[in-house]
This record gives structure tokens, C-alpha cells and sequence, in this order.
């Protein structure tokens, strides 16, 4: 009871010092009847048939954002988003009873800037009297299945915050609603629970999957999405639409359909009211059949729909009117315009007992032999390039709080994160981070992203310069992956700032191309530190062209604070022939205190790993190979590969090469085996001196064309392990879940494409284990992959295909680019480590993290001013092993948002899967806490107001929300797999 009153009193600080007008959001009049109150009646005893007109607008497509929200291209595709605005809200002011939903908030809010002040107000009162309603409200409808977590988590509170911010209570979504991604996460259903979504509809799912729902009648059901969370915290309900997002056939009223409009002149020969009445009544009554309740909901609206809503709504408000009508005769039907929350209210008061899931919804086949698992993998550089740029805009948001004021008005000029936020927002919608659009959307993608960094450095620079007492120029290096920085190619002397966005200290390995032989590195205590220069591989020189002209990498291992950063000098000594040489022959062995890698002298290639502290040894092979992609030209079916589909024309893929060419370097600090397989596949194995895990670094490309075979390329690891066909793959980065080959847990699987339907995505990790050994394979952006035999484990990592998959994207996947033009080459990394199962987790948990938020390096020229701070934490300790730092980010003048987070699940690890505490107050080094409150995991409510509606599973009782103490507001418990979101009040110390 004492800490309750704290905490009210703790509130009530932040209400008196009005710095919280934020989850509130505006002050709606008491008049406003939105949400759940706003629904029209509906009629017991009778078939209740809502219909909800939306328009689905692609964040992107076939066009870019721009394209899309100003009606540009139409060439392309005919498709205006501001048009579709005007001409809803026009046509909702002339008939109180009709309906719209709006979904993308980023197309509103460009919209919502250009309107007048009357108009605004106008828009309001359609919101506050719930004609216009916002759902899901994400600043996109992100992709399920190639999206980070922590990226989906952005979007969505960038675009909830808007709503919030703009129309208060009123413009808070109720409902989920990703009518289009291409499989669905149960990562994602976790986050929408925890977002305070009463409901989740979608409309793709697996085409056996719903044979079987229609027939049982569970296509709406109730999903337990988290194994760690406490029921039901991330229970969510979810609704399978009964037509993906389309309306019935022959009832498409917009200017881009040709089904005939309703003709109600009985004095005309074309009177069809009859005809469309009978239609409707047969197709609802059939609907029915497979749903559970008396009410059923139809997606009156598609793509880029209602640009002339006019068209739609005479129509609709005819329907509704004629069917209404054949009550007076006995028909038990009523038609009403509704919205997703109003039939989710509905469904809520049947008060019934719903199936439950445990699983997910991947793969997705909309046929037997279309899988659409391809664009786990597809366009593997922009998949890379989104994942690195979350990790820059983690590092910007932080910098801005750490460096205060300064930050965004300083010695560099004017920088901000709003860019890379909205840049980042935008890459996750279902047809960007995915690799499902056009080459040139892809190209303004990353150009957004790239923008957004560029913002982002100014604001860096200025905040590294206030927390380090020098304004010396600073240099990004952003190609150090393929070796190029002209800065330290060229320079004699110069210094290395390591920020290391993670709550916890951070060992890293720094390569900076180079043209000495000798150099000394020291740290900042000014103590030396063990170096290497190794010739760069012949690899790398290919691979970056003309950019860089570097001859050597030197190499050091970097320790950087939590949250903080630390300063290393680097001098030049001599020139002079390289010290480290390289020899021709294969290892038998490389090996440092923890791991040993061996190798097979007669083919090059890896042949086993040992973890030489817990005394395991696996047998492991890797290679290279490629499957031939379907053209279309088969009996089975006319499918090809494409950016959506992965469709092999066999089940055995190509071998690139038995043997590999190799060279060996041997170093105190590292030891890598530079394995080349042919002109377009090559492989360092490297083991660092200090390192648990051994890093495979493969670079492949450009796919060769020439014999008009499209070609999609695996590494596959062929261990000793007996997996009896499961392995483990991540969702979004988050939960781990397990998967078995030709299998489904809620339906029999009839499997028709042996590879392609064993796929799954994998976006931080996979694992394959027996009861003594497990193999984590932790990657660097999202893939797509499976184990197809006993003890493998298969990752596909770069495709290039030759023909369109007829999913509506009307190209080939076949990447280019002015300094590639004879295919993309992409690079990337997959780090293997070999543990105990019990304890696995403690190794890949914290690995996983620091793959995704990585330490940015910015380097100065020269000697640094004697008075530089060198060294710098953000926080007074870093925080347990169990807990990441998920968001730390500016709110408004005076308040940050902070999100903690337990990275362990329950029963994962005997140490880490345990509830932790966190003294807020104890956290920050530079940040006074003057006030704290809670909210919910998208910050657009107080977390002790937020309310759901509770379901009943089919097996077990209704669960109740348990609710837990904190010791005191300032000491928060967080339990396995719990994100806590709060707003601190701040002033900087």
C-alpha cells in the first residue's frame, strides 16, 4: 500500500509540473462517442454481416512513399494516397452512419500537415464520433517475418505517439490489423498484446492451414504468444479474414474494379437489386457457415482503394438499405457499416471459448507448390543495411539524451534523429526490410536510410564533442566491412572513439584498412595494446572495387564501458614488408583457450569444432551450394522462383566446390583460414585470440547468369549432433521457437515441396542440439533457412533470380548497381558457438546483442587536445547480464523513454532465466530522476490504465492478469522475456 501511494505521489509530481500531456493526447470533450461506444446496434437472433471499408496503402510498393502519397507514376500503378484522404472524408461528412478505417500513419501525417485548421477540426469530430477510425496505427503495417523487434517496437510508438498527440484517447487504435505481411510471428502477436490491442486480424495464411480452420471453425482463435510471459499478458486474440483484405466477388465498388454498380431504377430494363441481393445473402450465408458466431465481417476496399469514395459509399449505403429491407420478409440478415473493433466487441460479448495457438503462422503457402519463403533472404544488402542502421539510430537516440541540449544545436551545426526515425520506421513495412518491391523502392529505401544517418552524425558529433571536451573533426567510416577509410589509410596518427550502445561492457574487434606494417596502439590510460597488420585478402580487394586502396588491416581488440565510449591512439611506426605472412597450406587446427576449429588438409574445408572449456567435440562440415530456381516450365506446377517464392527445381542442390583454395594467417590476436571457392564464393574462418565464438565471414557474389539458371545460395553446416529432425529458429530476435522438418503442430501437413515448405526465418539465431551438444549460429541480418537432413543446418544467403513469381511486383529479383553491374556481391557473418544445451543460451543471448547493436567507431586525425575526456559511461554499473538496455531516447525538453528488458526466457538458463531488479535511480551516471511513470509497451498509454478485453481458451480457464509490486517506484523487477517502457523525467546532472 505504502509503494501504491508513492507511486500516485510520484504521478501526481509529473501531472503538477505538466510535462505528461503526453499518452493522454488531447482533450477530448466529454460529447466524444469513439471507440467501442461508437458502433452501430446490432440485431440478436439475426446474421450480423459488418462491412468495413479500408483502403490497404503499401509504405512503398511498385512505387516509392513519395510516388505513392502524391498519385506520381501512374504509369505504374494508378494509386494517390492524399486523393483517397480528401475524397473519404468528404463523402463521411454526407451520412452520419458510414464507416472508415485508416491504418498508415505515415500517409496520414503528410496528409494531416497540408490541411487547414477547419479541416483538422472537421477530421477531428469524425474521429471523436468513431466515423473515422484508426487501426493498428504503426507509421506502417511492418513485415512479420524479416523485422527486428526492437525496430517494430519504434514504429510502432512513432506512429501511435502521432494519433495520440493529435486526437487523443479517440485516435488510439483498439485493434491489430495486418491484413497483408506474408506469415505471422508470434514475436509480433507478443508486442501487439503488450501494446494493449484488445484484437488482431489478418488476412494470408497457410492455404491448408485454413482448409482446415474453415472446417473446424477456428479461423478465429485465441493466440498465447509468449512461452516465458504470465498468461494472459500476451494473450491475443486474432481473426483470419474471410477473404485476405478483398471484398466478396461481384461487390468491388471502386473506380479501379468492373463489377456493375446496384441499378435500383425499377424502370429501367438493367434493374439488378434482385440479382444483388440474392448474390449477397448466398455469400454471407456461406461465410457463416465457417465462423463461430452470428456476426461476420467483410474488407469492403483493397490497395490504394477509395480514391473516389463516392463510388463505394452509394453503393454500399444501397446494399445496406436492400438487404435491410428483406427483414420486412423474414430474412434474418442485417447489413451495418462497422469497423474491426466494433465486430471484435461483438465477438467479445458472444462470450465464448476460443481455440488456442501456441505457434505461429510460417510458413505461408497460398498453393501447394508456392511457398513464400523466398523473401526471408531476398535483397540480403538492404536486409544488412536496415539491421545497421538500427544500430546507428540506437547509438543517435542515446547520444541525444547523453549529450543533452547540445546534441542537436552544436560545434557541428543542427542535427536530429527525427530523419533516421522515420527512415527506419518506413524500412519495416512489408515490402521494404522484406526485399518484396521494386528495384528502384528499394533504392529510395536505403537512400532514406542514408539521409537519416547523415542527420544522425551531426547530432553524434556534437554530443561525443559535449561528453568529450573536444571539438576536433570527426570521421565516419561506414565501408570498414570491405576495408576502405580513407582517414586511416592515409593518416600517420590518429585516434579511435569506440560508443558501445549496450548496457553492458563490450569486447569488439577493430579492422582498419591500412597501409603500413608497424603500428602502436594504445588505450585511454595510455597502456599498450597487443596489435596485428595482415595483408587484406584478395577477397576484399575484389569486393571493394576502386574505393579503397588499402594494402593491409590492423588489427586490435577494443574494451568499451556500458553506454559509453572509450578512446584509442593509433601511431605508425615503420614501413617496411608485412609482418604477418600467409601460408598456402590448410591448418590442421586453428585454435585459441576456448575454441578449436579443424580442418580437412585434403579439401580445405572445416571439419570439426571443440569447446575446450566444457570438453565437446562435434564433427563439422561447411560448404557452399546453390539451388536451381524454377522457371515456371514444370508439370507440377507453373511457379518460378522469385522475390516472394522460393521454389528449387530439385530437392538437391548444386555443390559450388569440393575443395577450396586457402590461405592461413596466424597472429596473437587472430587466426583466420581465407577459404576461396570459385570467382564468386569465398570464406574467411576466423578465431579470435579472446573470442567464444568463430566467425564465418562469407562473401558471395556476383551470381552468375550467363547459363540463364537463376540461383539461390545456401551455406550448409553438416554436424554430428542428433537432432531427430527439430532445430530452433528466433522470432523477430526475441522468443526461440522449435520447428521439425514436414511438420505442423496444429494441422497434418501434406507436404508438396520438400525444401522450400521446411524454411523458416531466421533473424538473430538458430540452433540444432541432442541432449549433449547445441549449435548456435547467430547472424547478422535476417535469413531464411532450415534442417532438411539429420544433423544440418542450412542458411540461404544471397538468391538472384530471372523471372517475376507473379505475386504483383512485376520484376525478376535480379540486383545490380553502378559499382556492381554484373550482380550484387554481399558480405556477412555467421558466428558459431558450441555449448551445453542447459547453458547455451547464456552464450547466444548476449552474443545475438551485441551482433544487433554493434560499437560505432568515428576516428580523429592527429593528436587529440591534452584535455579530452577519453573515456565516458552513461551508466553508474552495468546493468546485470539478464537485462538490456532496449530504448533510451529523447520524449520531449525534459523527459526520456526507457525501456528495460529481460533478454533471457524462462527455463532458458539455470543463472539468467531468473527476475531481476533494477534501481532506476541507480542507473544513470549523468541523468538526475526526477519523476517516473509506467506505460505500456508502445507508450501511448499508463500502464495501470490500460485495459483489454479478456478471452476464454477452449482447453483451461480464462487467466487472470497477475499483478506484481515493485520493491519501491524507483526498483523495478523485470521477469523472463518482460519489457518495461517508462517516462522519466530528467535533468541533466
Amino acid at each position: 500500500m505504502a509503494a501504491r501511494q508513492q507511486q500516485l505521489a510520484v504521478a501526481l509530481f509529473f501531472f503538477l509540473n505538466g510535462i505528461l500531456s503526453f499518452p493522454l493526447g488531447q482533450d477530448t470533450q466529454q460529447t466524444s462517442t469513439c471507440g467501442y461506444e461508437s458502433c452501430h446496434a446490432t440485431k440478436p437472433g439475426m446474421l450480423n454481416v459488418h462491412l468495413v471499408p479500408h483502403t490497404h496503402d503499401d509504405v512503398g510498393w511498385l512505387k516509392t512513399v513519395d510516388q505513392y502519397y502524391y498519385g506520381d507514376r501512374n504509369d505504374i500503378q494508378h494509386a494517390g494516397v492524399q486523393y483517397i484522404l480528401d475524397s473519404v472524408v468528404d463523402q463521411l461528412l454526407k451520412n452520419p452512419d458510414r464507416r472508415f478505417i485508416y491504418v498508415e500513419t505515415s500517409f496520414f501525417y503528410r496528409w494531416w500537415k497540408q490541411q487547414s485548421a477547419s479541416m483538422q477540426q472537421t477530421v477531428k469530430q469524425l474521429v471523436n464520433e468513431g466515423r473515422l477510425e484508426f487501426v493498428n496505427g504503426g507509421w506502417c503495417m511492418s513485415d512479420e517475418a524479416t523485422t527486428h523487434y526492437s525496430a517494430v517496437i519504434d514504429q510502432m510508438t512513432m506512429g501511435l505517439r502521432f494519433l495520440n498527440d493529435t486526437f487523443g484517447p479517440c485516435g488510439r487504435p483498439r485493434v491489430a490489423w495486418h491484413i497483408d505481411p506474408f506469415g505471422h510471428a508470434r514475436e509480433h502477436a507478443s508486442m501487439f498484446a503488450q501494446m494493449g490491442y484488445d484484437g488482431f486480424f489478418f488476412g494470408r495464411l497457410d492455404y491448408q492451414d485454413r482448409l482446415h480452420r474453415m472446417t473446424a471453425k477456428e479461423q478465429e482463435l485465441l493466440w498465447r504468444a509468449s512461452d516465458s510471459l504470465t498468461p494472459p499478458m500476451a494473450d491475443l486474440f486474432t481473426g483470419i479474414l474471410p477473404n485476405g483484405y478483398n471484398p466478396p466477388e461481384g461487390f468491388c465498388w471502386d473506380q479501379s474494379c468492373d463489377d456493375p454498380p446496384i441499378r435500383d431504377d425499377p424502370d429501367l430494363e438493367d434493374y439488378n437489386v434482385n440479382d444483388v441481393v440474392n448474390r449477397f445473402l448466398t455469400i454471407a450465408g456461406s461465410q457463416s457457415k465457417v465462423y463461430k458466431t452470428n456476426h461476420i465481417i467483410m474488407t469492403m476496399g483493397s490497395d490504394f482503394q477509395y480514391e473516389n469514395a463516392n463510388l463505394w459509399y452509394k453503393n454500399l449505403d444501397k446494399l445496406i438499405h436492400y438487404v435491410n429491407a428483406q427483414q420486412a420478409n423474414g430474412i434474418k440478415v442485417n447489413v451495418l457499416y462497422s469497423t474491426p473493433s466494433c465486430y471484435l466487441q461483438e465477438l467479445h460479448r458472444a462470450n465464448l471459448s476460443w481455440a488456442l495457438k501456441t505457434d505461429d503462422f510460417f510458413p505461408y503457402a497460398d498453393d501447394a507448390h508456392d511457398f513464400w519463403t523466398g523473401y526471408f533472404t531476398s535483397r540480403p544488402a538492404l536486409k544488412r543495411y536496415e539491421r545497421v542502421s538500427n544500430s546507428n539510430l540506437q547509438t543517435c537516440n542515446q547520444l541525444e539524451v547523453l549529450g543533452g541540449t547540445v546534441s542537436t544545436n552544436g560545434p557541428f551545426g543542427n542535427g536530429d534523429s527525427q530523419t533516421m526515425k522515420k527512415a527506419m520506421a518506413v524500412a519495416q513495412h512489408h515490402d521494404a526490410v522484406s526485399g518484396t518491391e521494386k528495384q528502384h523502392v528499394a533504392n529510395d529505401y536505403a537512400r532514406r536510410l542514408a539521409t537519416g544517418w547523415q542527420h544522425c552524425q551531426v547530432l553524434v558529433s556534437n554530443s561525443l564533442a559535449a561528453l568529450s571536451g573536444s571539438s576536433a573533426e570527426r570521421v565516419y567510416c561506414d565501408n570498414l566491412n570491405i576495408s576502405v577509410c580513407p582517414l586511416t589509410e592515409s593518416s600517420k596518427k590518429f585516434s579511435v572513439n569506440v560508443y558501445n550502445p549496450l548496457a553492458h561492457p563490450v569486447t569488439w574487434s577493430v579492422r582498419l584498412p591500412v597501409n603500413g606494417t608497424v603500428y602502436a596502439v594504445s588505450d585511454a590510460n595510455g597502456k599498450a595494446v597487443d596489435c596485428q597488420v595482415v595483408p587484406v585478402s584478395a577477397a576484399t580487394r575484389d569486393v571493394r572495387r576502386n574505393r579503397g586502396f588499402a594494402v593491409n588491416e590492423l588489427l586490435f581488440q577494443v574494451q568499451a564501458p556500458p553506454l559509453g565510449f572509450t578512446t584509442y591512439s593509433v601511431s605508425l611506426l615503420q614501413d617496411g614488408p608485412p609482418p604477418a605472412s600467409t601460408q598456402h597450406q590448410t591448418p590442421r587446427a586453428i585454435q585459441n583457450k576456448f575454441l578449436q576449429a579443424t580442418f580437412d588438409p585434403e579439401t580445405g574445408l572445416l571439419s570439426g569444432l571443440s569447446n575446450l572449456e566444457t570438453k565437446q567435440s562435434i564433427k563439422l562440415m561447411q560448404n557452399f551450394y546453390w539451388y536451381n530456381a524454377s522457371d515456371g516450365n514444370n508439370p507440377e506446377s507453373n511457379q518460378p522462383s522469385g522475390a516472394y517464392i522460393f521454389r528449387p527445381n530439385s530437392s538437391t542442390p548444386f555443390i559450388i566446390s569440393k575443395t577450396t583454395k586457402t590461405e592461413t594467417i596466424q597472429t596473437p590476436v587472430v587466426q583466420e583460414v581465407r577459404q576461396w571457392f570459385s570467382p564468386w564464393v569465398s570464406q574467411v574462418v576466423r578465431l579470435y585470440s579472446d573470442s567464444r565464438a568463430l566467425e564465418l565471414e562469407w562473401t558471395v557474389g556476383p551470381l552468375p547468369i550467363d547459363d540463364d539458371l537463376g540461383k539461390e545460395v545456401i551455406t550448409r553446416l553438416d554436424t554430428s549432433i542428433q537432432t531427430a529432425e527439430y532445430f530452433y529458429t528466433d522470432s523477430n530476435g526475441r522468443e526461440v521457437l522449435q520447428r521439425k522438418k514436414d511438420f505442423r503442430p496444429t494441422w497434418n501437413l501434406k507436404q508438396s515441396e520438400p525444401i522450400a515448405g521446411n524454411y523458416y526465418p531466421i533473424n538473430s539465431r538458430a540452433f540444432i542440439k541432442d541432449d549433449k551438444d547445441q549449435l548456435t549460429v547467430v547472424t547478422d541480418r535476417s535469413q531464411g533457412g532450415g534442417s532438411l537432413q539429420d544433423g544440418s543446418l542450412e542458411i540461404m544467403l544471397h538468391r538472384r533470380l530471372l523471372y517475376d513469381d507473379v505475386r504483383g511486383v512485376g520484376e525478376p529479383l535480379n540486383e545490380t548497381s553502378h559499382i556492381f553491374p554484373e550482380g550484387l556481391v554481399v558480405r556477412g557473418r555467421l558466428l558459431l558457438s558450441l555449448d551445453r544445451p542447459p547453458s547455451a543460451a547464456d552464450a547466444h543471448r548476449p552474443l545475438a546483442q551485441e551482433m544487433v547493436l554493434q560499437p560505432l567507431l568515428t576516428f580523429t586525425d592527429g593528436d587529440l587536445h591534452p584535455n579530452t575526456k577519453l573515456e565516458f559511461s552513461g551508466l553508474q554499473a552495468a546493468l546485470p547480464p539478464a537485462v538490456h538496455l532496449l530504448t533510451l531516447t529523447q520524449w520531449d525538453k525534459d523527459s526520456v523513454l526507457l525501456r528495460l528488458e529481460h533478454q533471457f526466457q524462462s527455463r532458458e538458463s539455470k543463472v539468467n532465466s531468473q527476475p531481476v531488479t533494477v534501481n532506476l535511480q541507480k542507473l544513470f551516471s549523468t541523468l538526475e530522476l526526477l519523476g517516473v511513470s509506467e506505460l505500456n509497451l508502445s507508450a501511448n498509454q499508463w500502464k495501470d490504465e490500460m485495459e483489454r478485453f479478456h478471452w476464454t481458451p477452449q482447453s483451461g480457464e480464462r487467466p487472470l492478469l497477475k499483478t506484481f509490486e515493485d520493491p519501491s517506484p524507483w526498483e523495478v523487477t523485470l521477469k523472463p522475456m518482460e519489457i518495461r517502457t517508462f517516462l522519466l523525467r530528467v535533468s541533466l546532472r
